[in-house]
């Protein structure tokens, strides 16, 4: 291995953070030479960032091939009528990349790949003897953000690990699915970034079970509901318990004049009950399958809020929104007077189920300045659609233990998925089964943005002007600042030689360069172990060793300073190990 010098590598440290520059950690790469924008959303990595997305691939691929994956590449060019054969075009809507060729063949870059793996899936296996079998790729993927944010979190393109399990029953692929939660702890474990596991919703991926792996941050676009009895889910999925009202006598519907009363806090206030006691009814328009408009009302209680991603679930709707003035009136809904009695029967109405257990409700007449009081589910009204649409809030209490729930944010760096037969089936899989009938395979899907988990490393030890790598991912292990050419001196470069025979990348600053610019220019890059060599310290027969994970200094002989570095390295190198 031999000792990069700085004087020969392309490292444009910068004093400020460039003005695109969205978050502190994103800055310190830009300013420490890690990554380059292009335009928004779209990055190019220099030769230390690049150093580190190695790294870690190198990680994530060691931890895939250990559990017997198989490691493959798929075309990031896909052809459209995969994605309309499995009905995503609609769900992914204008996120997709579309292209055509010169054969005006309509294309996509692909954000994802469970159709094209299918497809190979379909023409390579053939029996059942071949399962389980688990495919995966690292290779770049397009989305069409509408909002580039976060630096390298939400980009246009990016790079991500992602796998495909197929299995011939259920339980087999339980046990393909923990292989891989096994793995992603460890991958996420080795390269310095502590993660969280939550119950996740699937999302445009489909699927049932579904888990991510989130870095809490401050920063993060994800909110996490969590709870001191181990309870976690993402925002989208969180369950939360509710009161519900026992053994209450059922009263007859009454109506009552509410002039000018639309909000809940107004009732709430008129008829001297709480929140909890009302109907909150809220219109939305989605687009089904065939992308036509679909107006829906959703009724759910007046003290819970409506989650919209599984209010998109229930209703099996997509680019789910709430409806506009002229479209309520279009489709007579009176906006503050709407109610599940004797409503509008060509609307698609979906009730939450807290209502289901809720007596004696006060909700709209539908018509202007009127609502009724005492309606009870299932006497007074029926739904198309019951299920759960309640957003966790801050103050809602854990399903499980009843505690208050806390929200905290947090970045996604890891989602694995049940997918069940969802493809399997929608592109016609078919092998041979133990008794040479024809099986649908079950499948599961695993994915790990590797450029996510090189910015939130860059989180670690963080401050205003320096980065602090793990030495797990670091672009070097070591970095030395030569003061005064004293890398030449017989006894220094004998210890660096030995350091560098035992796998320990070094990288030299041998720059012409003042020492404020290059420690500062050290700082900036982050690199876990600084060695300083100087004249005042060789006259004392020492070299600065400094140990960045814990901001500890210490002097070791110029006779014994490799035995100390390679000690240090094999301490930094065990904590990020299993």
């Amino acid at each position: 291995m031999t000792i990069t010098k700085m004087s020969q590598q392309l490292i444009p440290t910068r004093k400020e953070a460039p003005s695109k520059a969205e978050s502190l950690s994103n800055a310190l790469l830009m300013r420490g030479g890690y990554i380059s924008q292009l335009i928004s959303g779209v990055y190019s990595y220099l030769p230390i960032g690049f150093r580190i997305k190695n790294n870690i691939i190198n990680i994530v691929r060691e931890e895939m091939n250990a559990i017997g994956c198989n490691e493959i590449l798929m075309p990031a060019l896909q052809p459209k009528e995969y994605w309309s054969q499995s009905d995503r075009d609609n769900a992914f809507g204008e996120i997709l990349f579309s292209l055509n060729d010169r054969k005006k063949r309509n294309l996509v870059l692909g954000p994802t790949h469970e159709e094209v793996v299918s497809q190979l899936f379909a023409e390579n296996v053939e029996t059942y003897k071949q399962l389980p079998i688990t495919l995966y790729q690292i290779q770049t993927k397009f989305r069409d953000e509408a909002r580039p944010r976060g630096g390298l979190i939400r980009t246009r393109e990016f790079t991500m690990k992602d796998a495909y399990s197929f299995d011939i029953n259920e339980d087999a692929l339980d046990d393909s699915y923990e292989k891989i939660v096994e793995a992603y702890e460890r991958i996420f474990h080795r390269c310095g970034v502590p993660v969280v596991k939550i119950e996740a919703d699937s999302g445009a991926i489909g699927g049932k079970g579904s888990q991510e792996f989130i870095f809490l941050n401050d920063s993060g676009e994800d909110t996490v509901v969590m709870c001191n009895c181990g309870y976690a889910a993402n925002e989208e999925k969180a369950a939360i318990q509710i009161s519900i009202d026992e053994n209450v006598n059922l009263l007859d519907i009454e109506k009552v004049k509410t002039d000018g009363l639309k909000t809940i806090d107004d009732l709430s206030k008129f008829f001297d009950l709480p929140k909890k006691h009302f109907i909150k009814s809220v219109f939305y328009i989605g687009s089904n399958k065939e992308k036509n408009d679909v107006p829906l009302i959703a009724f759910i209680r007046g003290d819970l809020e409506v989650n919209e991603v599984k209010l998109a679930n229930l209703s099996n709707l997509t680019h789910l929104r709430q409806m506009t003035e002229e479209e309520t009136e279009k489709h007579n809904l009176i906006s503050g007077y709407a109610g599940p009695y004797s409503l509008n029967a060509t609307i698609l109405s979906i009730t939450d189920d807290s209502l289901l257990d809720s007596a004696n409700l006060i909700g709209g007449a539908n018509e202007k300045n009127s609502h009724y009081k005492n309606l009870n589910y299932k006497r007074d009204w029926e739904a198309n659609i019951v299920g759960d649409m309640k957003l966790a809030t801050e103050g809602s209490l854990c399903s499980l233990c009843g505690k208050k729930l806390e929200r905290k944010r947090g970045i996604e760096l890891g989602h694995v998925f049940k997918l069940g037969r969802l493809y399997s089936e929608k592109f016609n899989i078919k092998i041979a089964g133990p008794e040479q009938q024809p099986i649908v395979p079950i499948m599961g899907c695993y994915g790990i943005g590797i450029d996510r988990i090189l910015a939130c490393a860059s989180e670690n030890k963080i401050t205003a002007n320096s980065l602090n790598w793990p030495i797990s991912i670091s672009p070097f292990h070591i970095h030395i600042i030569d003061l005064n050419k004293n890398i030449s001196n017989k006894k220094i470069s004998d210890s660096i030689e030995k350091i560098n025979q035992q796998g320990i990348s070094i990288l030299l600053d041998d720059r012409e360069e003042t020492p404020g610019k290059k420690f500062a220019d050290a700082d900036l890059i982050g690199i876990p172990i600084k060695i300083i060599l100087s004249d005042r310290n060789l006259k004392k027969n020492e070299v600065e060793i400094i140990n960045r994970s814990s901001d500890e200094t210490f002097y070791a002989s110029i006779d014994t300073f490799d035995d100390d570095v390679i000690n240090l390295y094999d301490q930094l190198n065990k904590e990020c190990s299993i």
